[in-house]
């Protein structure tokens, strides 16, 4: 074991704990929940926070308000967290080389905030690397591209985000790409290749040998098990929840969940309250449709005007609070994740800053450690809840540089 240099969730964990019955606490203590969240290895493998680091009005030191987003460096530390995989995000783009063009500048903002936070956040690129961040006490950042789109049909491109640090790569996002379908966000789509084409079995074999974990959140089921079929490596979803708990197209189905644990691969679970619960997902459908309009006045934009876009989505649902799902619903994934695929592979997957609605008592980071709370009063034993904060996704990380190394002999 070693000790984080962020001493965070005592008082979190008091404070929780405090407001639970005497019944829902059970046998555990402040203390217990203390220790174990602060020295389990927490993972999470996928926050949408990144836009604003390319803006320059906003600071990722300091602590921002409730409603304010919900990632920040003091609340990332207050929440435990030691890695945090950053989403390089763009939405559909149009226009040769400027899916390449925009990603490249996103990536550079993460190095400029590694850069600008030396003293309390590590860029990192291997498992090494991560374990040697984490034992200094320090916010390991690492990095996933969220869209096979933004590489544009392009292995040449694969292949510099790699040597950039791009540690995981989301085959589709809720579009088909011209090599692979995707299952849509809030309904299906169309297929238009039956999963993946021979060229998306090569971006696998690529990202293989690069040592590239292939993310399969967002892609249809036919590209899921066509990308299990063709990768020589464990598969993440680095961001998806249980079909068989809410029945979204963005969520795995049982079969899936086996077929992943099969191969050796992680499924990080999402935190979005319309992923989680079925109740709240219909009555978050009904938000949308009443707030249509402006939503779509606030999205107006594109390019640098994300980061601006975001804050005022930010103070937008500040403002007009969407319904959110309670935490047993979350727990609830965790429990049938964990008896359907193992413990071995289940993990963190939240979506901060991505999605309108946490669950309550999940608002931001900061909270994190009421999960761990949970799972122990679920009666996952201490070792299982190592595992899922984040030891299984290490495990991955390195399994993933082994068959790079085999691939290059």
């Amino acid at each position: 074991m070693r000790a984080k240099r962020r001493a965070i969730p005592a008082l979190a964990a008091a404070a929780l704990l405090a407001s639970c019955s005497p019944q829902q606490r059970g046998e555990w203590t402040a203390r217990d929940v203390a220790l174990l969240h602060r020295n389990a290895v927490v993972v999470d493998t996928h926050a949408d926070t990144t836009p604003l680091f390319q803006d320059p009005d906003w600071r990722f030191d300091e602590r921002h308000a409730p409603g304010e987003g919900h990632v920040d460096l003091p609340r990332l530390e207050e929440g435990g967290v030691d890695v945090q995989f950053w989403s390089i995000y763009l939405p559909r783009r149009e226009g040769d080389g400027r899916s390449i063009r925009e990603a490249l500048e996103r990536i550079d903002a993460v190095y400029r905030m590694v850069e600008r936070h030396a003293d309390r956040v590590v860029l990192a690129d291997t498992l090494d690397e991560v374990r040697r961040g984490v034992a200094a006490g320090k916010l390991v950042s690492m990095m996933g591209l969220e869209g096979g789109h933004i590489i544009e049909g392009r292995l040449e491109a694969l292949r510099s985000f790699r040597r950039l640090g791009v540690r995981y790569m989301t085959l589709t996002h809720s579009f088909n790409t011209a090599w692979a379908d995707s299952s849509g966000i809030t309904e299906s789509v169309e297929p238009e290749h039956g999963g993946l084409t021979a060229f998306g079995e090569e971006v696998v074999h690529e990202m293989n040998r690069l040592g590239m974990l292939v993310d399969v959140s967002h892609v249809s089921d036919a590209t899921f098990h066509d990308a299990l079929a063709a990768s020589r490596a464990p598969l993440i979803a680095s961001h998806s929840s249980c079909r068989a708990i809410t029945d979204h197209p963005r969520n795995l189905d049982d079969a899936m969940l086996r077929a992943l644990a099969a191969g050796g691969g992680v499924v990080m679970l999402n935190f979005y309250s319309a992923y989680i619960h079925e109740p709240t997902r219909a009555r978050i459908g009904e938000f949308f449709g009443r707030w249509r309009a402006d939503l779509e006045a606030l999205h107006a934009g594109a390019g640098p005007e994300l980061a601006a876009r975001q804050r005022r989505a930010s103070a937008f649902f500040a403002a007009h609070p969407p319904p959110r799902a309670p935490l047993d619903a979350l727990l609830d994934h965790f429990d049938h994740a964990i008896r359907v695929a193992g413990a071995d592979h289940v993990g963190l997957g939240s979506d901060w800053d991505g999605v309108a609605s946490m669950p309550v008592g999940l608002e931001d980071v900061s909270a994190l450690p009421m999960l761990t709370l949970g799972l122990l009063e679920r009666g996952h034993p201490p070792a299982t809840v190592r595992k899922v904060l984040g030891e299984n996704l290490l495990r991955v990380l390195g399994e993933a540089e082994r068959v790079a190394r085999e691939l290059v002999r």
